[in-house]
């Protein structure tokens, strides 16, 4: 209560939990004397009668989260209440081994405290976000041979004895997802899938409100998906070599939006233009206006004309392959998440709920994600918080 509600007084703590005044003062003197809690001043009543006010002390511990990619590493740490007290990053190693892995990892994780003010070893725990998944009958890293110097026996447990913190392996999506649950479109939902779109492709299945991840860890690897479209690939064990990927990866979407005369480079920027073109001149000005190298793309009705048929066309891709989850699993609602997914903004998502409810007899809600800033670390921390808050606060139960 105390985390939802900030400070409160023994009478009113009392009230929201229905303990009796005895047991809510046993259990604030409790938490008080672990150091969970701190007097918060005075609240004076009606009648001028005045109360004390407590609240959680946000020093109690403290929690690291970690967004690891085949380019960086991102570091945040977070208070007990939720506030990030500060972040860090740097290089992914290039080279391999445990050792140079739990090094980098370690650099990024006592960074991310110094910035904060804390020292490392107050830390309560470590989660990890990455792309690919840990194995849980062999302790490896699968799915990720893109990233070198994680693919090591029990890399958990080789983290966890170089960072002397207890420490957790995630797939980066899951978190993301775990996000969403925690503040954002799908806080109050029960069934959903988020479908993220980046440099990869994957998915995180939420079932009665708890992660899926399937018996290796791969559930939701649908890059790897045989789609209807795309190129038969029966060696799937390379990274991005599936058929979903190959159709509707960011080397894909680039390569479609060339066809339709979207120059560029980069599959985010380059979308952005298009979806900003599809909605027409003015917004497509603007996105322009915020890039660095103006190209020549076309004006008016002709480039809204050619934005449109892109997205159309990447909508269809997209579409065919969640047509497939929503066969399976009929999910209440689908997330799209990743850069490339917020690049092609309410146009592409538009387009892929219409061609998908074209195609399926259950027609979930399509929304984009709502979480701010990077929802790969704010899902690491929710899951580490949630995991200490457990921990601190069940010790002071009798």
């Amino acid at each position: 209560m105390l985390l939802v509600h900030g400070a409160l007084t023994r009478p009113r703590l009392g009230e929201l939990t229905g303990l009796s005044k005895p047991t809510a003062s046993q259990l604030l003197a409790r938490l008080e004397q672990a150091g969970l809690v701190v007097q918060d001043g005075i609240k004076e009543g009606s009648t001028g009668r005045t109360a004390e006010m407590y609240r959680i002390d946000p020093a109690a511990a403290y929690v690291a989260g970690l967004d690891v990619s085949p380019a960086r590493i991102r570091a945040s740490v977070a208070d007990l209440v939720g506030t990030v007290m500060g972040e860090y990053t740097l290089r992914t190693p290039g080279r391999s081994g445990a050792g140079v892995v739990v090094g980098r990892v370690r650099t990024a994780v006592e960074g991310a405290a110094h910035t904060a003010g804390v020292e490392p070893d107050r830390l309560n725990r470590v989660v990890i976000g990455i792309q690919g998944a840990v194995d849980p009958a062999t302790g490896r890293l699968g799915y990720a041979a893109h990233i070198p110097g994680w693919h090591v026996p029990d890399v958990t447990g080789r983290l966890v004895e170089g960072l002397g913190l207890r420490v957790a392996i995630e797939n980066d999506v899951n978190l993301a997802a775990l996000a969403e649950l925690d503040r954002g479109q799908a806080s109050k939902v029960r069934d959903f899938v988020l479908l993220w779109v980046g440099s990869g492709i994957g998915m995180a299945v939420v079932l009665g409100g708890r992660l899926h991840r399937g018996a290796t860890g791969g559930a939701g690897e649908i890059g790897y998906m045989p789609l209807v479209g795309a190129p038969l690939v029966r060696d799937v064990r390379r990274a991005h070599t599936g058929g979903m990927q190959l159709a509707a990866g960011a080397p894909a979407i680039l390569k479609l939006l060339r066809e339709h005369g979207f120059r560029g480079t980069d599959a985010v920027k380059t979308l952005a233009r298009a979806a900003a073109a599809a909605e027409g001149p003015a917004a497509a000005g603007g996105v322009r206006q915020g890039v660095r190298r103006r190209e020549p793309q076309g004006t008016g009705e002709e480039e809204g004309t050619r934005a449109t048929a892109a997205l159309t066309e990447l909508a269809a891709r997209l579409g065919i392959g969640l047509a497939n989850v929503v066969a399976v699993l009929d999910p209440e609602l689908i997330i799209l998440s990743g850069d490339v997914l917020h690049a092609g903004g309410e146009p592409l998502r538009a387009l892929i709920e219409r061609e998908l409810h074209a195609l399926t007899i259950p027609r979930p809600r399509l929304r984009l994600s709502s979480v701010e800033g990077n929802p790969v670390l704010a899902g690491a921390l929710h899951l580490a918080l949630a995991q200490t808050r457990d921990e601190v606060f069940s010790s002071t139960v009798p």
